[in-house]
């Protein structure tokens, strides 16, 4: 049976004092969650702040993004090896901000899931579509091309070590949300896309919902049979959401 697994990205906020009270919350309260894992993913200057406090912890941590590159001339990146030293488990990659704001493409997104999966790292695979592409009806189309270049890229044995999130684009910090039976739909497609390459991996790979899940519709979309979790922007920012976010899992 998979495990559900609450990720929050953080993105652009917070403070030294703000990430010491939001994670003394967190902590404090993650004893209350039995059917969910937890995990945070601070901003970057802050990587080595959340790794002290959360030593010792149920929580674990990963960052907002990954360098495809192992080393060098790459000014402002973060290599797999540095996100290694510090015990990083996780890594967003494909995040639709990063594909829209810095031009990541889909072969770009699946190297730096293939970086991650090397350094020992669990990268956390977004895809998802515009609004302009679901009114099209072409949100299969589109995640499933994204999906491909991972695929592509790692195999189902790279699959087989990372997390996918979908996150239609028109969810994300609008307030709009997809009904659970969008979401499902999406999933669905997803873990079907990997049947064909590997059922035993499909039937394994955690797919989280991303865009604007919040405590007052995650037991709703929790209780999909193919979403197995969520990627938590604005909520993951107040413990209190955040932590009723993962109560809602059974």
């Amino acid at each position: 049976m998979r495990r559900t697994l609450i990720a929050g990205n953080w993105k652009m906020n917070g403070s030294q004092s703000s990430i010491a009270t939001l994670l003394q919350g967190i902590v404090e309260g993650s004893g209350r969650i039995n059917a969910a894992d937890l995990a945070v993913c601070p901003p970057a200057i802050y990587l080595s702040q959340v790794a002290t406090a959360l030593q010792g912890s149920t929580v674990a941590w990963g960052s907002q993004d990954v360098s495809e590159h192992a080393a060098g001339a790459y000014t402002g990146e973060i290599a797999v090896a540095m996100l290694q030293d510090l015990g990083c488990r996780y890594a967003i990659v494909g995040h639709s901000e990063r594909r829209t704001l810095h031009g990541e493409d889909d072969a770009t997104v699946a190297r730096k899931a293939a970086a991650a999966i090397a350094g020992g790292i669990t990268p956390i695979i977004c895809i998802g579509e515009t609004l302009s592409e679901r009114e099209g009806n072409v949100t299969e189309q589109v995640c499933g091309r994204q999906m491909a270049a991972v695929i592509e890229q790692i195999g189902a044995a790279g699959l087989a070590k990372s997390v996918v999130a979908y996150e239609p684009v028109w969810a994300i910090g609008t307030g709009r949300t997809a009904t659970p039976e969008q979401a499902q739909a999406v999933h669905a497609f997803v873990r079907e896309q990997v049947r064909q390459h590997d059922a035993a991996v499909a039937d394994q790979l955690q797919i989280l919902y991303g865009g604007s899940m919040k405590p007052d519709n995650a037991a709703e979309l929790l209780a999909q049979s193919d979403i197995d979790g969520g990627l938590i922007g604005g909520a993951s920012l107040q413990a209190d959401q955040f932590l009723a976010i993962a109560a809602a899992a059974s």
